[in-house]
Protein backbone atom coordinates (compact mmCIF):
# COMPACT_ATOMS: atom_id res chain seq x y z
CA UNK A 1 0.00 0.00 0.00
CA UNK A 2 3.03 2.49 0.36
CA UNK A 3 4.83 1.88 -2.18
CA UNK A 4 2.01 2.12 -4.55
CA UNK A 5 1.44 5.48 -2.58
CA UNK A 6 4.71 6.62 -3.07
CA UNK A 7 4.60 5.73 -6.62
CA UNK A 8 1.68 7.88 -7.45
CA UNK A 9 1.62 10.63 -9.38
CA UNK A 10 0.70 13.30 -6.22
CA UNK A 11 3.59 12.05 -4.16
CA UNK A 12 5.87 13.67 -6.38
CA UNK A 13 4.01 16.61 -6.49
CA UNK A 14 3.59 16.47 -2.32
CA UNK A 15 6.84 15.94 -1.95
CA UNK A 16 7.67 19.50 -3.81
CA UNK A 17 5.32 21.49 -1.77
CA UNK A 18 6.46 19.91 1.17
CA UNK A 19 10.08 20.81 0.45
CA UNK A 20 9.10 24.89 -1.01
CA UNK A 21 6.95 24.85 2.46
CA UNK A 22 10.27 23.67 4.16
CA UNK A 23 11.98 26.19 3.15
CA UNK A 24 9.80 29.20 2.76
CA UNK A 25 9.46 28.61 6.95
CA UNK A 26 13.11 28.24 6.96
CA UNK A 27 13.83 31.78 5.73
CA UNK A 28 10.35 33.73 5.89
CA UNK A 29 11.57 35.09 9.49
CA UNK A 30 9.40 35.65 12.67
CA UNK A 31 7.05 38.46 14.13
CA UNK A 32 5.74 39.10 17.89
CA UNK A 33 2.24 38.14 18.11
CA UNK A 34 0.52 40.92 19.41
CA UNK A 35 -2.32 39.16 21.43
CA UNK A 36 0.22 36.18 23.04
CA UNK A 37 3.77 38.14 23.15
CA UNK A 38 5.22 34.61 21.59
CA UNK A 39 7.38 34.78 18.33
CA UNK A 40 5.66 33.17 15.53
CA UNK A 41 6.83 32.46 11.94
CA UNK A 42 6.20 34.73 9.03
CA UNK A 43 4.58 31.48 7.06
CA UNK A 44 3.71 28.75 9.55
CA UNK A 45 1.37 29.88 11.50
CA UNK A 46 -2.81 29.42 11.43
CA UNK A 47 -3.76 32.36 9.77
CA UNK A 48 -1.51 32.16 6.80
CA UNK A 49 -1.90 28.69 5.79
CA UNK A 50 -5.80 29.25 6.07
CA UNK A 51 -5.76 32.03 4.30
CA UNK A 52 -3.60 30.01 1.41
CA UNK A 53 -6.25 27.68 1.62
CA UNK A 54 -8.70 30.72 1.34
CA UNK A 55 -7.01 31.61 -1.95
CA UNK A 56 -6.61 28.38 -3.28
CA UNK A 57 -10.10 27.59 -3.18
CA UNK A 58 -11.75 28.96 -6.13
CA UNK A 59 -9.50 27.94 -8.74
CA UNK A 60 -8.66 24.89 -7.01
CA UNK A 61 -12.21 24.01 -7.59
CA UNK A 62 -12.41 25.56 -10.72
CA UNK A 63 -9.40 23.30 -11.89
CA UNK A 64 -10.82 19.85 -11.00
CA UNK A 65 -13.53 20.89 -13.55
CA UNK A 66 -10.82 21.88 -16.03
CA UNK A 67 -9.00 18.97 -15.85
CA UNK A 68 -12.03 16.78 -16.51
CA UNK A 69 -12.17 18.50 -19.88
CA UNK A 70 -8.95 18.39 -20.63
CA UNK A 71 -8.40 14.48 -20.05
CA UNK A 72 -11.66 14.09 -22.19
CA UNK A 73 -9.14 15.84 -24.81
CA UNK A 74 -10.64 19.59 -24.76
CA UNK A 75 -9.75 22.82 -22.83
CA UNK A 76 -12.17 25.69 -21.58
CA UNK A 77 -10.90 29.00 -21.01
CA UNK A 78 -14.26 30.42 -20.06
CA UNK A 79 -14.11 28.91 -16.31
CA UNK A 80 -13.43 32.76 -15.04
CA UNK A 81 -15.80 33.92 -16.73
CA UNK A 82 -18.55 31.84 -15.84
CA UNK A 83 -17.44 32.31 -12.19
CA UNK A 84 -18.28 36.07 -12.83
CA UNK A 85 -21.59 36.10 -14.22
CA UNK A 86 -22.81 33.11 -11.64
CA UNK A 87 -21.48 35.41 -8.87
CA UNK A 88 -23.32 38.55 -10.45
CA UNK A 89 -26.24 37.04 -11.50
CA UNK A 90 -26.50 35.56 -7.68
CA UNK A 91 -26.71 38.69 -6.24
CA UNK A 92 -28.61 40.41 -7.97
CA UNK A 93 -31.50 38.19 -7.84
CA UNK A 94 -30.91 37.92 -3.77
CA UNK A 95 -30.56 41.80 -4.32
CA UNK A 96 -34.28 41.87 -6.27
CA UNK A 97 -35.97 39.43 -3.53
CA UNK A 98 -34.92 41.39 -0.32
CA UNK A 99 -34.73 39.79 2.84
CA UNK A 100 -35.47 36.22 3.46
CA UNK A 101 -34.79 33.30 5.93
CA UNK A 102 -31.21 33.06 6.27
CA UNK A 103 -31.94 29.01 4.72
CA UNK A 104 -33.54 30.38 1.94
CA UNK A 105 -31.01 32.92 0.96
CA UNK A 106 -28.31 30.33 1.21
CA UNK A 107 -30.21 28.04 -0.80
CA UNK A 108 -31.28 30.00 -3.46
CA UNK A 109 -28.03 31.66 -3.40
CA UNK A 110 -26.26 28.25 -4.35
CA UNK A 111 -29.22 27.53 -6.33
CA UNK A 112 -29.14 30.55 -8.52
CA UNK A 113 -25.22 29.84 -9.07
CA UNK A 114 -25.71 26.50 -10.37
CA UNK A 115 -28.34 27.21 -12.57
CA UNK A 116 -26.65 30.04 -14.31
CA UNK A 117 -23.00 27.90 -14.76
CA UNK A 118 -25.07 25.11 -16.06
CA UNK A 119 -26.30 27.27 -18.65
CA UNK A 120 -22.86 28.21 -19.99
CA UNK A 121 -21.50 24.60 -19.54
CA UNK A 122 -24.18 23.44 -21.63
CA UNK A 123 -23.74 26.06 -23.86
CA UNK A 124 -19.90 25.67 -24.38
CA UNK A 125 -20.65 21.82 -24.55
CA UNK A 126 -23.42 22.21 -27.50
CA UNK A 127 -21.07 24.78 -29.05
CA UNK A 128 -18.04 22.76 -29.34
CA UNK A 129 -20.53 19.24 -30.44
CA UNK A 130 -22.37 20.88 -32.59
CA UNK A 131 -20.68 23.23 -34.69
CA UNK A 132 -17.61 20.57 -34.78
CA UNK A 133 -15.20 23.82 -33.37
CA UNK A 134 -12.28 23.24 -31.07
CA UNK A 135 -13.10 23.85 -27.76
CA UNK A 136 -10.33 26.25 -27.64
CA UNK A 137 -12.09 29.11 -30.20
CA UNK A 138 -15.67 28.41 -28.69
CA UNK A 139 -14.50 28.59 -25.18
CA UNK A 140 -12.53 31.67 -25.53
CA UNK A 141 -15.41 33.71 -26.82
CA UNK A 142 -17.54 32.70 -24.82
CA UNK A 143 -15.19 33.85 -22.20
CA UNK A 144 -15.55 37.37 -23.57
CA UNK A 145 -19.25 36.61 -24.35
CA UNK A 146 -20.34 35.87 -20.61
CA UNK A 147 -18.06 38.27 -18.91
CA UNK A 148 -19.72 40.98 -20.68
CA UNK A 149 -22.88 39.98 -20.15
CA UNK A 150 -21.71 40.18 -16.48
CA UNK A 151 -20.67 43.51 -16.83
CA UNK A 152 -23.95 44.78 -18.94
CA UNK A 153 -25.97 42.98 -16.48
CA UNK A 154 -24.32 44.37 -13.27
CA UNK A 155 -23.41 48.04 -14.79
CA UNK A 156 -20.36 46.66 -13.50
CA UNK A 157 -21.00 48.09 -10.10
CA UNK A 158 -19.83 46.13 -7.06
CA UNK A 159 -23.16 43.83 -6.02
CA UNK A 160 -23.63 43.10 -1.99
CA UNK A 161 -24.62 39.93 -1.27
CA UNK A 162 -26.33 39.52 1.80
CA UNK A 163 -24.98 38.78 5.15
CA UNK A 164 -26.56 34.77 5.92
CA UNK A 165 -24.17 33.58 3.18
CA UNK A 166 -20.51 35.41 4.13
CA UNK A 167 -21.92 34.12 7.83
CA UNK A 168 -21.48 30.08 6.06
CA UNK A 169 -18.66 31.05 4.33
CA UNK A 170 -16.21 32.61 6.82
CA UNK A 171 -18.53 30.24 10.04
CA UNK A 172 -15.30 29.28 12.34
CA UNK A 173 -16.58 25.51 13.09
CA UNK A 174 -15.42 25.60 16.22
CA UNK A 175 -12.30 26.96 15.93
CA UNK A 176 -10.17 30.50 16.47
CA UNK A 177 -12.85 32.75 15.63
CA UNK A 178 -10.43 34.40 13.27
CA UNK A 179 -10.21 31.28 10.95
CA UNK A 180 -11.99 30.11 8.26
CA UNK A 181 -12.17 26.42 7.32
CA UNK A 182 -15.32 26.67 4.94
CA UNK A 183 -13.07 27.22 1.77
CA UNK A 184 -10.66 24.61 2.80
CA UNK A 185 -13.19 22.06 3.43
CA UNK A 186 -14.83 23.03 0.10
CA UNK A 187 -11.77 22.67 -2.22
CA UNK A 188 -11.32 19.12 -0.35
CA UNK A 189 -14.70 18.34 -1.07
CA UNK A 190 -14.63 19.07 -4.77
CA UNK A 191 -11.34 17.49 -5.12
CA UNK A 192 -12.30 14.13 -3.30
CA UNK A 193 -15.79 13.99 -5.11
CA UNK A 194 -13.60 14.90 -8.95
CA UNK A 195 -11.35 12.24 -7.91
CA UNK A 196 -14.25 9.72 -7.08
CA UNK A 197 -16.16 10.49 -10.17
CA UNK A 198 -13.00 9.74 -12.94
CA UNK A 199 -11.70 6.86 -10.80
CA UNK A 200 -14.28 4.87 -9.29
CA UNK A 201 -17.23 5.22 -11.63
CA UNK A 202 -17.78 4.39 -14.97
CA UNK A 203 -18.58 7.42 -16.81
CA UNK A 204 -15.13 8.71 -15.41
CA UNK A 205 -13.48 6.11 -17.03
CA UNK A 206 -15.27 6.52 -19.97
CA UNK A 207 -13.72 10.38 -20.08
CA UNK A 208 -9.84 8.47 -20.07
CA UNK A 209 -11.04 6.35 -23.01
CA UNK A 210 -12.56 9.28 -24.98
CA UNK A 211 -9.11 11.85 -24.19
CA UNK A 212 -6.78 8.85 -24.72
CA UNK A 213 -8.58 7.57 -28.28
CA UNK A 214 -11.38 8.66 -29.75
CA UNK A 215 -12.15 6.84 -32.53
CA UNK A 216 -11.50 3.71 -30.89
CA UNK A 217 -14.09 4.93 -27.82
CA UNK A 218 -16.38 5.71 -30.85
CA UNK A 219 -15.99 1.99 -32.22
CA UNK A 220 -16.24 0.69 -28.69
CA UNK A 221 -19.92 1.96 -28.69
CA UNK A 222 -18.79 4.88 -26.40
CA UNK A 223 -21.56 7.95 -26.53
CA UNK A 224 -18.71 10.33 -27.50
CA UNK A 225 -20.39 13.42 -28.00
CA UNK A 226 -22.28 12.94 -25.25
CA UNK A 227 -19.28 12.31 -23.32
CA UNK A 228 -17.61 15.79 -24.07
CA UNK A 229 -20.63 17.46 -23.68
CA UNK A 230 -20.67 16.24 -19.85
CA UNK A 231 -17.70 17.48 -19.47
CA UNK A 232 -18.46 21.14 -20.12
CA UNK A 233 -21.71 20.89 -17.76
CA UNK A 234 -19.15 19.52 -14.87
CA UNK A 235 -16.45 22.47 -15.52
CA UNK A 236 -19.56 24.78 -15.39
CA UNK A 237 -20.71 23.47 -12.35
CA UNK A 238 -17.55 23.41 -10.72
CA UNK A 239 -17.28 27.28 -11.69
CA UNK A 240 -20.80 28.13 -10.28
CA UNK A 241 -19.89 26.26 -6.92
CA UNK A 242 -16.59 28.36 -6.93
CA UNK A 243 -18.41 31.37 -7.30
CA UNK A 244 -20.89 30.84 -4.71
CA UNK A 245 -17.70 30.28 -1.84
CA UNK A 246 -16.07 33.45 -3.40
CA UNK A 247 -18.53 35.57 -3.50
CA UNK A 248 -19.91 34.61 -0.21
CA UNK A 249 -16.83 35.07 1.66
CA UNK A 250 -15.74 38.01 0.17
CA UNK A 251 -19.38 39.72 0.81
CA UNK A 252 -20.30 40.99 -2.85
CA UNK A 253 -20.11 39.89 -6.60
CA UNK A 254 -18.44 42.33 -9.64
CA UNK A 255 -17.98 41.34 -13.46
CA UNK A 256 -13.97 41.75 -12.68
CA UNK A 257 -14.03 38.75 -10.45
CA UNK A 258 -11.96 35.57 -11.27
CA UNK A 259 -10.54 38.03 -13.94
CA UNK A 260 -6.83 35.84 -15.21
CA UNK A 261 -8.33 32.69 -13.06
CA UNK A 262 -8.09 31.01 -16.56
CA UNK A 263 -4.46 31.07 -16.02
CA UNK A 264 -4.61 29.93 -12.63
CA UNK A 265 -6.93 27.16 -13.46
CA UNK A 266 -5.19 25.56 -16.54
CA UNK A 267 -2.12 26.24 -14.39
CA UNK A 268 -3.36 23.75 -11.54
CA UNK A 269 -4.37 21.01 -14.16
CA UNK A 270 -1.03 21.33 -16.36
CA UNK A 271 1.23 21.42 -13.37
CA UNK A 272 -0.62 18.52 -11.46
CA UNK A 273 0.05 16.01 -14.46
CA UNK A 274 -2.96 16.80 -17.04
CA UNK A 275 -1.72 16.12 -20.36
CA UNK A 276 -3.07 18.30 -22.72
CA UNK A 277 -3.06 16.19 -25.38
CA UNK A 278 -6.20 14.10 -22.89
CA UNK A 279 -6.21 11.12 -21.42
CA UNK A 280 -4.20 12.00 -18.27
CA UNK A 281 -5.39 13.45 -15.68
CA UNK A 282 -6.02 13.92 -11.48
CA UNK A 283 -8.76 15.56 -9.45
CA UNK A 284 -6.74 15.83 -6.69
CA UNK A 285 -3.32 16.67 -8.35
CA UNK A 286 -5.11 19.59 -9.77
CA UNK A 287 -5.76 20.77 -6.33
CA UNK A 288 -2.68 20.17 -5.19
CA UNK A 289 -1.05 22.17 -8.52
CA UNK A 290 -3.35 24.70 -6.84
CA UNK A 291 -1.42 24.51 -3.81
CA UNK A 292 1.74 24.84 -5.19
CA UNK A 293 1.10 27.79 -7.26
CA UNK A 294 -0.43 29.84 -4.28
CA UNK A 295 3.11 28.30 -2.45
CA UNK A 296 4.69 30.60 -4.40
CA UNK A 297 2.63 33.62 -4.55
CA UNK A 298 2.66 33.33 -0.76
CA UNK A 299 6.47 33.04 -1.31
CA UNK A 300 6.60 36.00 -3.37
CA UNK A 301 4.64 37.90 -0.73
CA UNK A 302 6.52 36.54 2.58
CA UNK A 303 10.34 37.04 1.70
CA UNK A 304 9.07 40.81 0.03
CA UNK A 305 10.09 39.90 -3.64
CA UNK A 306 8.70 42.18 -6.64
CA UNK A 307 5.28 40.40 -7.33
CA UNK A 308 5.48 41.25 -10.93
CA UNK A 309 7.57 38.03 -11.14
CA UNK A 310 4.42 35.80 -10.08
CA UNK A 311 3.52 35.59 -13.39
CA UNK A 312 7.07 34.35 -14.79
CA UNK A 313 7.77 32.16 -12.29
CA UNK A 314 4.17 30.35 -12.54
CA UNK A 315 4.12 30.38 -16.74
CA UNK A 316 8.11 28.89 -16.46
CA UNK A 317 6.16 26.12 -14.09
CA UNK A 318 3.51 25.39 -16.58
CA UNK A 319 6.40 25.02 -19.58
CA UNK A 320 8.24 22.74 -17.20
CA UNK A 321 5.61 20.48 -16.41
CA UNK A 322 4.56 20.20 -19.86
CA UNK A 323 8.09 19.29 -21.17
CA UNK A 324 8.71 16.85 -18.39
CA UNK A 325 4.95 15.03 -19.01
CA UNK A 326 6.24 14.72 -22.59
CA UNK A 327 9.26 13.28 -22.18
CA UNK A 328 7.60 11.49 -19.47
CA UNK A 329 5.94 9.97 -22.03
CA UNK A 330 8.08 9.40 -25.11
CA UNK A 331 10.48 7.55 -22.19
CA UNK A 332 7.31 4.99 -21.68
CA UNK A 333 6.56 4.66 -25.59
CA UNK A 334 10.79 3.92 -25.93
CA UNK A 335 10.25 1.40 -23.13
CA UNK A 336 7.28 -0.39 -24.72
CA UNK A 337 9.16 -0.24 -27.75
CA UNK A 338 12.39 -1.57 -26.81
CA UNK A 339 10.29 -4.50 -24.77
CA UNK A 340 8.57 -5.43 -28.21
CA UNK A 341 11.78 -5.40 -30.04
CA UNK A 342 13.10 -7.93 -27.79
CA UNK A 343 10.29 -10.52 -27.57
CA UNK A 344 9.06 -9.29 -31.72
CA UNK A 345 7.14 -12.95 -31.75
CA UNK A 346 5.29 -13.32 -28.47
CA UNK A 347 1.90 -12.20 -29.75
CA UNK A 348 2.26 -13.70 -33.42
CA UNK A 349 1.02 -17.21 -34.21
CA UNK A 350 3.24 -20.17 -34.77
CA UNK A 351 4.53 -20.08 -38.38
CA UNK A 352 3.07 -23.37 -39.91
CA UNK A 353 5.65 -26.29 -40.16
CA UNK A 354 7.33 -26.92 -43.43
CA UNK A 355 6.56 -29.99 -45.20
Amino acid sequence: MISRLLRSPQAGLSLVILIAAIGLALTAGSHVDPATGNNVNNFLNAHTLFQMATDASGFAIMAVGATIVIISGGIDLSAGAVYALAGVVMAMVLRAVGPLDPVLTVALGLGTCIVVSLACGIANGVMVVGLQVHPFIITLGTMWIVRGIAFVASHAESILVPPALTHVAKASLGLNPTLSPVPLLAMLGVGTLGSIYLTRTVMGRHIFAVGGNAEASRFAGLPVQRIRLGVFVLSGLTAGAAAFLGASFYGSATSSDANGYELYVIASAVVGGASLTGGKGSAVSAMLGAMLIVLIRQAIRTLHLDQNYEWIIIGGAMIVAVVLDQGGTKLVARRVAAAAGRNPTSSMPPAPESK
